[in-house]
């Protein structure tokens, strides 16, 4: 009777596990428009908001959006706080050592220096998001880095005199530069990563397999390229 007893309590337990992993938890930062941002009903929206949700539904998955801060986004997807990272992410050797990628679902793309006048010392002080590639690229530059937690936070560096530019993905800052903004691009764009992925733990592989298929997929059709095009306009990257 014991025996049957544990048997059950294994089999739901394998069940309920199975239902678990039928939800996936994706986090983001909220912070970093247009790839993810707040919008006025308080939800997570962007091109990785549309993009995930379509993933999730090509693979079956209920999928829930979490947000956390940049700075501690990969060791809260270490602890299991939430399941993948959608979060603008560029996919680097270093960042490979701790977690696992799928291949990009955007392409390697310019970062770019913003600054009041074009004539900027780029040598100067450079405001950028800590833990970004284009942080590591400043403080191997020669540069002086000054690191904020948020991309809005280095906007606002550069425009009260603290930091005498920014330097981030330049498809972020281009909303930064509209006209009246008193910022302007400065200098040249410099490609840096390997593009943008969905971040996981190395454990989990059903799950990276199931999202490169969707991402496939949508390479191949084109719906990617739309939804890159519809959130970053005509001149963005595509595949």
């Amino acid at each position: 009777m014991k025996k049957l007893i544990l048997t059950g309590a294994v089999l739901a337990m394998t069940a309920g596990v199975a239902m678990a992993q039928d939800v996936v938890r994706m986090g983001t930062e909220g912070a970093y428009p247009p790839y993810n941002f707040i919008n006025d009903k308080g939800e997570v929206d962007g091109f990785e908001r549309e993009l995930g949700d379509k993933l999730c539904e090509m693979a079956s998955l209920n999928c829930t959006w979490v947000t956390n801060d940049w700075d501690s986004i990969i060791p809260n997807l270490l602890s299991g706080n939430y399941d993948t990272i959608l979060a603008g992410m560029s996919i680097t050797e270093e960042r490979k050592q701790t977690i696992d990628f799928t291949q990009n679902y955007f392409p390697p793309a310019a970062s770019a220096y913003v600054a009041q006048n074009e004539d900027v010392d780029l040598q100067g002080v450079i405001a950028a998001q800590v833990g970004t590639i284009q942080a590591d690229y400043i403080a191997q530059s020669g540069a002086t880095l000054l690191e904020f937690a948020t991309l809005d936070d280095t906007i606002a560096a550069v425009k009260n005199g603290e930091a005498d530019a920014v330097f981030a993905d330049k498809d972020a800052l281009t909303p930064f530069i509209s006209d009246g903004s008193g910022l302007v691009i400065a200098g040249e764009d410099v490609p840096l990563g390997d593009g943008i992925g969905i971040g996981l733990r190395k454990s989990d592989t059903a799950l990276k397999e199931k999202f490169n298929a969707g991402i496939t997929t949508l390479k191949e059709n084109g719906e990617l390229n739309a939804l890159i095009t519809k959130w970053f306009g005509a001149d963005a990257k595509t595949f």
